[in-house]
């Protein structure tokens, strides 16, 4: 029988062993969830900027020089093209994060991915500089790939290692609500932008939201160097305890539940990008929408999305990773056919229901536990390598083949009908997935 999670104020069971008070781990795994979702938030927001961008933006700016379809299709593919280099990332900051410090690994990755963005901003367009407009657009979009593939499993392990055993879901949901508060934030913006005249907007007005990032860096800045790595693992570097190569130990005794972690995600991954980055692009060009008509659609959503994820993370504390993780699949393959259904009636509220349900439900009960659910699955010694490559890993599998796959698929036959099966399969790779890790919301992750 599962026993009933402690109170949030109440001792944690792990503080007499790391050699703190109950009230000062509190006080440190609420400044690390601090830290870690105003940082994340940040970092997701420069990506998904990017994405917004690749439906709405960059065909006209910087593949002006290609047929509208391909300009698409090239500018959802600069897009895709980071996820080729998160895996490096996750496996170059895993590997110091894992012996010298996580909390500078997370300093580098922010500056490196606010940075990048800002350069964005500054770019030339096609017309302007020619061929090097795009080259250097899909560089700094490479440099974001190396930066947040570092920057996710950092900014999990720095709250969950520090958060009290039975709400490592709560608390590890602040790194995972940094996603719909960086979609909501970029979208935003973009939609404040995008009220310009069109000569106005794809001139100059695209770039506001671009070099406004130097700012918010900033403040990320500010937030991350007053965070403390976690009790545990300054004890285990201190003792040079810690892994010479962390990514041979994962090899060697983490294979199987490595290739789990990174099939796991599909139906998340899959149905995310499907049904953000890819209906962008379908609604303005194949429906006609407005611009405004979709960003209005996942602002709403991603602020459902942002309320609901700690709410699932709080349910996987009490009742598994797992069971929380499976229904979240389910639902998302069980929503792909009414998600196009209500986008093709082109009707405001039903566009909005079609957008809550798939942020809201759908991506809040699988992305809003990815935290816990990739850490606690991993040693101590080679937790920050084990957890980023997995998670890198699956988003080349899973996120990074979708806005390319459906944008093929309704070019070549018209209809969203095979994209809607995309997703069923991959929520049932995910489910089988999910069934066959193991169940680690009562384990020990200290030692």
């Amino acid at each position: 029988m599962n026993q009933k999670p402690a109170d949030l104020h109440a001792p944690p069971a792990n503080a007499e062993a790391a050699g703190i008070s109950a009230a000062e781990q509190l006080t440190q795994v609420k400044r690390a969830a601090r830290a870690s979702f105003i940082g994340t938030t940040i970092e997701w927001y420069d990506y998904f900027l990017y994405g917004t961008a690749s439906a709405l933006i960059f065909p006209r700016v910087f593949f002006s020089n290609l047929s509208p379809g391909v300009a698409t299709f090239a500018s959802l593919a600069s897009f895709s093209v980071s996820w080729v280099l998160r895996p490096i990332g996750g496996l170059i900051f895993g590997h110091f994060g894992d012996r010298l410090s996580r909390k500078k690994m997370l300093v580098i990755t922010l500056i490196m991915m606010g940075g990048s963005t800002f350069l964005i901003g500054a770019l030339p367009s096609y017309a302007a500089a020619g061929l090097i407009a795009p080259i250097l657009l899909i560089l700094l979009r490479m440099v974001q790939g190396l930066a947040l593939g570092g920057e996710w499993g950092g900014a999990a392990l720095i709250v969950i290692e520090h958060a009290p055993p039975r709400r490592r879901g709560l608390f590890g949901s602040a790194v995972q609500m940094g996603v719909p508060a960086g979609l909501l934030l970029s979208t935003g913006v973009v939609a404040l932008a995008s009220t310009l005249p069109d000569e106005a907007f794809f001139s100059w007005g695209w770039r506001m939201p671009f070099l406004l990032s130097i700012a918010l860096v900033a403040i990320g800045y500010w937030l991350r160097t007053a965070l403390e790595d976690p009790k545990a693992f300054r004890q285990q570097v201190e003792e040079t305890r810690a892994a010479q190569l962390p990514i041979a130990e994962v090899l060697a005794t983490a294979k199987r539940k490595t290739l789990l972690l990174a099939l796991v995600q599909f139906a998340c991954n899959t149905g995310y990008y499907v049904f953000t980055v890819y209906s962008g692009s379908y609604a303005t060009q194949q429906l006609g929408m407005p611009r405004s008509f979709l960003l209005e659609a996942l602002m709403i959503a991603a602020v459902v999305d942002l309320v609901m994820q700690p709410a699932f993370a709080a349910l996987s504390d009490r009742i598994g990773r797992k069971p929380v993780y499976i229904f979240g699949s389910l639902f998302i393959g069980a929503w792909a056919f009414p998600f196009f259904a209500l986008l093709d009636s082109e009707t405001q509220p039903l566009v909005w229901l079609a957008m809550i349900g798939a942020l809201g439900i759908g991506h809040a009960s699988t992305g809003g536990i990815n935290g816990p659910l990739y850490t606690e699955q991993y040693p101590l010694r080679m937790r920050y390598t084990g957890a980023s490559m997995a998670f890198q890993l699956s988003g080349i599998v899973t996120s990074t083949p979708a806005p390319l796959v459906a944008a093929w698929v309704v070019a070549a036959t018209g209809s969203t009908n095979f994209v809607s099966v995309y997703v069923i399969a991959a929520a049932v790779i995910s489910v089988i997935s999910a069934l066959l890790l193991e169940e680690t919301y009562r384990k020990r992750i200290d030692e």
